[in-house]
């Protein structure tokens, strides 16, 4: 096998392998979603053991945006907390038990938000 060869998948297609329609342009950005402001959203916090290995760490969900604005906000919990952690589908998980920290930084950037099984 050459070096040359780039390993590509039917997903960096978008999934198109063949069209017979002489008019065909494949779609390449997505529609934007737009981020409700921060008053809009209803977040919940959630301690869980279960997620890292028995393991405690703070879960927040519920966030509705765009994928860019959620890590972000991860990214700025984060720091807070001087913690490692994840952000997708619409979910944060920060490592740790970081509740009052996490719950402190939401209220200040304007984030509603219950807290759930604790």
């Amino acid at each position: 096998m050459s070096k040359n060869k780039k390993n590509i998948s039917l997903s960096d297609l978008g999934g198109l392998v063949y069209s017979t329609d002489p008019d065909f342009s494949p779609q390449t950005e997505l529609p934007e979603v737009e981020t409700p402001a921060p008053e809009k959203q209803n977040l919940k916090i959630t301690l869980n053991k279960r997620l890292k290995g028995g393991k405690i760490a703070t879960v927040i969900s519920g966030f509705q945006g765009s994928q860019d604005n959620l890590e972000k906000l991860a990214k700025h919990l984060k720091n807070k907390c001087a913690c490692g952690g994840s952000a997708k589908e619409g979910e944060i998980i920060i490592q740790g038990s970081f509740l009052e920290k996490v719950k402190a930084e939401l209220s200040a950037l304007g984030y509603k938000y219950k807290v759930s099984g604790v």
